[in-house]
């Protein structure tokens, strides 16, 4: 081989401590670790995020391009899993993870950990092998903390590039770790399935997004696909490079890749207990410029008509949601101009106030000229996934204004207990898709999801109490 045309030699040692070394002991502990192995708080947790995700994910399926994508897949294809969708079709495993984890993703109302949005990339592929395998509530619940804590733990260690989005790269891993799990596979077992699933790694832009690409949406699929396919990849004898996740996150689609505290409180610290739920139907890091926003709202109390201008200053990434003319519904979750129109005018953020109506309503479309956003190096500095820093000042044409900031979304976190807004946000989604006494059936069978024998004791009563 000509010296100039040399393969690299692998970056593996980082700090002493290659990362190989910590990602075997982390699929060791994947493999060897069950739902009675966790603590209460996390049972309690992880049983808040599937009913959270089931009903994002009902809602994610009825927008049309997820139907019209269900109808294409479905033609010719296969049984074994359930699609949460209107019918409950069934399909091939795959098939309805995917469908399942695009449809989750949808809306913009997924939950997420440190700029994560671990949930619909893990949930989907592990209900589906759960449902396929005829496994009970314990073990698929307990996959997806797993899972989470994957791809939460990996997250710690990572810096994305500029307008990369890590999803299609940790939630991936962290759902074939998932699946992993679920296929009984030991340790090693584990680690392989992870590194197949490298080859597997996306670069969703967030440029997309802000054009309205909803192309983002894939990465919850395929990420669900990860689940049901690398573990099979791993049992029928597929191999990978030893050092596959040192190259593919650390080298080639990441700014920077630290393992030194991967595997850090393993067993006492859990990733899932550090998630945030989204109340706002768009991108999390406009929140706290939002809520700030809703803060000097309250002090002026003003009709639409007497805005005058809306000015916004914040870290470098949310400041670039500034499209006062989003072209679609996925790309006005991503508008900072349409989502303080919306709140202005409708005087909430939530699923069905930033709907396709919003975007033909005269009101906000004549308030959305008038947010001028620019970015403050200050905040850009102290900014990090979880400080997403702000200042509004919104000012009157009588010349009244009022200015609040903010360093993160206190909606978002509702720390320490988010349940009860959880639940409020289940029955509002879920309205439109089961009666009013199957919103308290799935409620209360999610409640009790430990208990199910096979994935049927969700899927039957959903089936039954379609509206």
């Amino acid at each position: 081989m000509d010296a100039d045309r040399r393969a690299p030699e692998p970056q593996t040692q980082l700090k002493g401590l290659t990362v190989g070394e910590q990602i075997e002991k982390l699929a060791q502990f994947i493999a060897r670790t069950g739902w009675d192995d966790m603590p209460e708080a996390v049972h309690r947790r992880a049983k808040l995020v599937l009913l959270d995700t089931i009903a994002v994910t009902l809602a994610g399926a009825a927008r049309p391009e997820v139907i019209e994508l269900r109808k294409r897949l479905m033609a010719g294809a296969g049984r074994g899993a359930t699609i949460l969708a209107d019918g409950l079709p069934q399909t091939d495993t795959r098939t309805a993870a995917l469908l399942n984890g695009i449809a989750a993703r949808s809306v913009e109302l997924c939950e997420g950990v440190r700029g994560l949005q671990p949930a619909p990339h893990i949930l989907p592929g592990v209900l589906a092998i759960a449902e396929q395998r005829g496994l009970g509530g314990r073990a698929m619940l307990g996959a997806f903390v797993l899972g989470y804590e994957v791809a939460g733990r990996l997250n710690r260690g990572y810096v994305q590039r500029v307008v990369s989005h890590p999803n299609g790269q940790l939630s991936l891993l962290g759902a074939a770790a998932g699946g992993a799990r679920l296929h009984g596979l030991d340790g090693a077992g584990v680690s392989l399935a992870m590194r197949i699933a490298t080859s597997m790694l996306m670069t969703a832009s967030y440029n997309n997004t802000v054009m309205g690409g909803t192309t983002l949406n894939l990465p919850g699929g395929l990420g669900a696909v990860a689940a049901t396919l690398a573990p099979e990849m791993a049992a029928a004898g597929y191999t990978a490079l030893d050092d596959a996740i040192e190259e593919a996150p650390g080298m080639m689609v990441s700014a920077g890749f630290e393992p030194a505290k991967l595997t850090d409180d393993m067993g006492r610290r859990w990733e899932i207990l550090e998630n945030y739920f989204r109340f706002y139907a768009c991108c999390n890091p406009i929140h706290a410029a939002l809520d700030s926003l809703a803060e000097t709202l309250a002090v002026l109390k003003p009709k639409p008509e007497e805005v005058a201008l809306i000015d916004v200053q914040t870290f470098a990434f949310a400041s670039v949601m500034r499209n006062p003319a989003p072209p679609n519904y996925f790309a006005s979750k991503y508008s900072l101009p349409h989502a303080a129109a919306v709140l202005i005018a409708r005087g909430g953020l939530g699923f069905a106030d930033i709907d396709d109506s919003a975007l033909e309503d005269p009101v906000i479309a004549r308030l959305r000229p008038l947010v001028r956003i620019s970015e403050d190096p200050a905040m850009t500095a102290r900014s990090t996934p979880t400080l997403r820093p702000a200042r509004v000042t919104l000012t009157l044409k009588d010349g009244r204004s009022a200015t609040a900031a903010r360093e993160a979304s206190v909606r978002d976190t509702l720390k320490p207990d988010p349940e009860a807004p959880v639940r409020a946000k289940y029955r509002e989604l879920a309205a439109s898709h089961l009666t009013p006494a199957g919103i308290d059936a799935i409620e209360a069978v999610v409640d009790r999801c430990e208990d199910w024998k096979t994935m049927g004791e969700l899927i039957e009563p959903l089936r039954m109490h379609a509206s």
